[in-house]
C-alpha cells in the first residue's frame, strides 16, 4: 500500500505524522524547561509542528500555501474576540486584587476555617477565590500553600488537604469567566463564554456538590483545635488593605451583568473599570506605592498623576506589595494584561497548527476515522471526555489538550446536529479537571511542587476532578438539556 497519494488528502495514519512530532518535541520540553514549558517552550513546538505539516503536505500531496494560509486565518479570525477578553481578564485580574475586592473576599472567607469543617471550608474557599481570580494556579500557589500549613497543624492527611485545596480550585477555575481555559475552552468550540458556563453548571454543580459533602462527612469526624495560622493570615491581609464588606458590592455588580447576559466583554471591561476607580478610592496608598514604586506607608497623599499611573500599571503591569507574609505577598501579587501574553502566544501558535491541520485535510482525515466508531450521543460524549483525557497525558499540557480535542469532535458534532456548547462543555469536564491528576502534566508536576505533595498521593482525594468526566458521560446517557439544533 502506497503511503502518500499525490492528489488526494493525507490518510489518517499520515495524519498521525505532525501529532507523533509534537509530542515528542512536548516531552522534550517539559524535561528542558519543566513548570516553565508555557513560557515559549511549548509555544515553539506548536510551531515546529505546524512546519512538519506543512512540509508534508505540500511536498508530498502539492497542497497550496494559500491552503494553510486561509485555514490559519480563520482560525485567527475566530479567536480574535477572545485574545481580547484574555487581555481584559489581565486587567480585571489586576484591579480586582489591589482594590482590595479580591482580599476582602479571602478575609471573610478565613473567618470560617474551623477545624470540625476544615475540607469543607478549604475546598469551598479556593472555589470562591478560583471563581475571583480566575486562576487555579493562583489560587493553590497562595492561599492553597496557607491551608496545607493550617491542615496540616489540625492533623489532616495531606492527600486529603491538597484534594480538598484542588478540587475548589479547579471547580473556581472551571466556572469563572476569567479563567484562561474557560475562554479557550468556549472558543475552541464555537460557543459564547456566558453560554458555555451556564451549560456546563448541569455537570459542575453536581460533581462539586458530591466533592463538598464527602469533604464535610471527612472533616465532622476529624478531631483538632488551632486557627492561629489563618488569624495572622487574615490580620496582615487587615493591615496591608482596607478590608470591607462595601467592596463586595463590586463581584455582585458584575455577577448582576452576567445573570443580564451582558456581552463578555463589555461585562468584563466594566468591572476592570469600576474595581480601578474604588482601587483608587479605598485604596490609595498602595496605588500610590505602585504609582512611585514606594511602600504604601511611604504614600501620605496621593496626587492625580500618580492614581491616574498607579491605576493603568494595575490594568496592564506587573505589581507587588509587600505586606510582610510571603505567602500573602505571592497572593496579592499581579501580572494585569502583560501576564496573559504566554496564553495569547500559546493560542495563536495553537490555531496555526490547526489551521495548518485544517488546510492540509488532516484533521478532516482523523475526525472521519473517528466517527466510524461513534454510533450513539453517550459514545461521542465519552470519545470526547477520553480523549481530552489521553491529550493531557501524550502532551504534557491542559491547554494544548483542549485546543486539539476540540478541533477533533468540532465537525463531528456539527454534523451530528449538536449544539457547540456540548463539546465546549465534554472538552472542560475533561481536558481542564484531569490534567492536574497526571504526575508529568504541567500541572500535575506544578501543583505537587508548589504544595510539597506528591500527584499520585493527592490524586484519590481530588474529588472534584475524578468525578467531573463520569458526570459528563452520565448527563449525556439521560440527555439532560441536550438538545439538537433545528435545521
Amino acid at each position: 500500500m502506497k503511503l502518500f497519494r499525490r492528489g488526494e488528502k493525507p490518510s489518517a495514519l499520515v495524519s498521525l505524522i505532525p501529532f507523533v512530532f509534537l509530542v515528542g518535541v512536548l516531552i522534550l520540553v517539559i524535561k528542558a524547561f519543566g513548570a516553565n514549558a508555557l513560557d515559549g517552550g511549548s509555544q515553539v513546538a506548536l510551531l515546529l509542528a505546524t512546519g512538519v505539516t506543512v512540509a508534508i503536505s505540500m511536498i508530498f500531496y502539492r497542497i497550496p500555501w494559500k491552503e494553510f494560509e486561509e485555514g490559519i486565518l480563520d482560525n485567527i479570525r475566530a479567536v480574535g474576540t477572545s485574545i481580547l477578553i484574555l487581555l481584559l481578564i489581565g486587567a480585571v485580574s489586576g484591579s480586582w486584587m489591589i482594590s482590595g475586592v479580591v482580599p476582602t473576599m479571602i478575609y471573610y472567607g478565613m473567618q470560617v476555617i474551623y477545624p470540625e469543617i476544615f475540607l469543607f471550608a478549604a475546598c469551598g474557599i479556593c472555589a470562591l477565590i478560583s471563581i475571583m481570580t480566575g486562576s487555579s494556579w493562583t489560587t493553590i500557589a497562595t492561599v492553597g500553600v496557607a491551608l496545607v500549613g493550617i491542615g496540616t497543624a489540625q492533623g489532616y492527611e495531606p492527600g486529603w488537604i491538597a484534594g480538598a485545596i484542588i478540587s475548589g480550585a479547579y471547580f473556581g477555575d472551571k466556572v469563572s469567566p476569567l479563567s484562561d481555559t474557560t475562554v479557550l475552552a468556549s472558543s475552541s468550540a464555537g460557543t459564547p463564554l456566558f453560554t458555555h458556563i451556564r451549560f456546563m453548571m448541569v455537570t459542575t454543580i453536581p460533581s462539586f456538590v458530591i466533592a463538598m459533602s464527602v469533604f464535610l462527612v471527612v472533616s465532622l469526624m476529624h478531631d483538632a483545635p488551632s486557627t492561629v495560622q489563618a488569624a495572622d493570615f487574615s490580620a496582615d491581609l487587615k493591615d496591608t488593605f482596607n478590608i470591607s464588606p462595601w467592596l463586595l458590592l463590586v463581584p455582585v455588580f458584575t455577577g448582576l451583568l452576567i445573570v443580564k447576559k451582558v456581552p463578555a466583554m463589555l461585562t468584563l471591561f466594566v468591572a476592570a473599570v469600576i474595581a480601578g476607580i474604588v482601587a483608587v478610592a479605598v485604596q490609595p496608598q498602595i496605588i500610590g506605592a505602585i504609582a512611585t514604586g514606594g511602600t504604601p506607608d511611604s504614600i501620605k497623599s496621593l496626587s492625580f498623576l500618580d492614581g491616574f499611573k498607579g491605576t493603568f500599571i494595575t490594568y496592564y503591569g506587573s505589581t507587588a506589595i509587600d505586606t510582610g507574609n510571603e505567602t500573602l505577598n505571592a497572593l496579592v501579587s499581579t501580572r494585569g494584561m502583560t501576564g496573559m501574553m504566554n496564553t495569547v502566544f500559546l493560542i495563536i501558535a495553537a490555531v496555526a497548527f490547526g489551521g495548518s491541520l485544517v488546510g492540509s485535510g488532516m484533521l478532516q482525515s482523523l475526525t472521519d476515522k473517528l466517527t466510524h466508531f461513534i454510533r450513539r450521543r453517550v459514545s461521542m460524549v465519552s470519545a470526547t471526555v477520553g480523549t481530552g483525557i489521553f491529550a493531557n497525558m501524550i502532551t504534557g499540557d491542559q491547554y494544548l489538550s483542549i485546543i486539539l480535542t476540540s478541533s477533533l469532535y468540532k465537525k463531528l458534532y456539527h454534523d451530528r446536529g449538536y449544539e457547540p456548547k456540548l463539546l465546549s462543555r465534554s472538552v472542560e469536564d475533561s481536558a481542564t479537571v484531569v490534567s492536574v491528576l497526571i504526575p508529568w502534566n504541567s500541572c500535575g508536576m506544578t501543583q505537587a511542587t508548589v504544595l510539597k505533595i506528591s500527584t499520585l498521593t493527592y490524586l484519590p482525594y481530588c474529588l472534584f476532578n475524578i468525578i467531573s468526566p463520569l458526570m459528563s458521560i452520565a448527563v449525556a446517557a439521560i440527555g439532560y438539556k441536550i438538545v439538537k439544533k433545528s435545521k
